[in-house]
């Protein structure tokens, strides 16, 4: 079985990676290898979220197009293969326009040292791609894992979202708007980034090897498969669940 091309495409580059290697994270990839630096190494466990960025892939049993957030320390680059990848630098920038999602996190004073911003962002991001009208709850829960240590804390160490009430103390201090919501862009589901027609028929590799691992990519199919599946020998490999969130088993 020959070794396959891994074909992504990421926002706002191409990338069709010959040699990849199922030991080379998305992270490391993204600013190691084509040097796309805006989304950071946090934790490099999953937890902080600095790394996050949105996956989009075709589904062809469904026929739908899905977007997800993930944080790109835990994904294989090899898991990739007919994804497209969308980072902080490909939904905006201040040389071209930034996108409504940053500019609200901007001038809401949404960050502290900011260095985990362009998570959020993303986060931010893929919601809207899923919910353009998004509940408090859906808020909520999507930057619910976003570096909680940088929560803006009051004076007795609580988060103001858990105070009863979140009036200031001394209701005579004057607190100026940080903003007027008439300044914002709005926001226009139909001028975000398309995804690559070229992908809806973009086949997954089936056997990718590096220098000390193998990896059996799953393979999506419209139909049931026809046997059961055949298993990697001993030594190998599978990642199993759905490629964004797979797990190394041994054999």
């Amino acid at each position: 079985m020959e070794t396959a091309s891994t074909y992504i495409i990421m926002s706002p580059v191409q990338v069709i990676e010959r040699n990849a290697d199922p030991e080379v994270n998305l992270l490391f990839y993204l600013r190691k290898v084509i040097r796309l630096t805006g989304t950071k190494y946090g934790c490099g466990g999953g937890g902080c979220g600095a790394c996050t960025v949105m996956v989009s892939r075709y589904d062809p049993v469904f026929k739908k197009i899905s977007h997800f957030s993930v944080a790109a320390c835990l994904v294989p680059i090899c898991s990739l293969h007919g994804a497209a990848v969308t980072t902080a630098e490909g939904i905006g920038s201040t040389k071209t326009r930034i996108h409504p999602v940053q500019e609200r996190i901007a001038k809401g004073h949404g960050t502290q040292c900011g260095f985990c911003t362009p998570g959020m962002v993303m986060s931010s991001y893929a919601l809207l791609r899923n919910h353009p009208e998004p509940s408090t709850e859906q808020l909520t829960e999507t930057l619910g894992g976003k570096s909680s240590s940088c929560c803006r804390m009051n004076g007795n160490g609580k988060c103001c979202l858990d105070e009863e009430e979140n009036e200031p103390a001394k209701k005579t201090s004057i607190y100026p708007k940080l903003y007027e919501k008439e300044e914002f862009q709005p926001l226009d589901p139909t001028q975000e980034l398309i995804f690559p027609p070229e992908l809806t028929v973009c086949s997954p590799p089936a056997l990718l090897d590096g220098a000390r691992e193998r990896m059996n990519s799953p393979i999506i199919s419209s139909s049931p498969p026809a046997s059961p599946p055949i298993f990697a020998p001993l030594g190998d490999f599978v990642l199993c669940g759905p490629p964004e969130s797979q797990t190394h088993i041994f054999f």
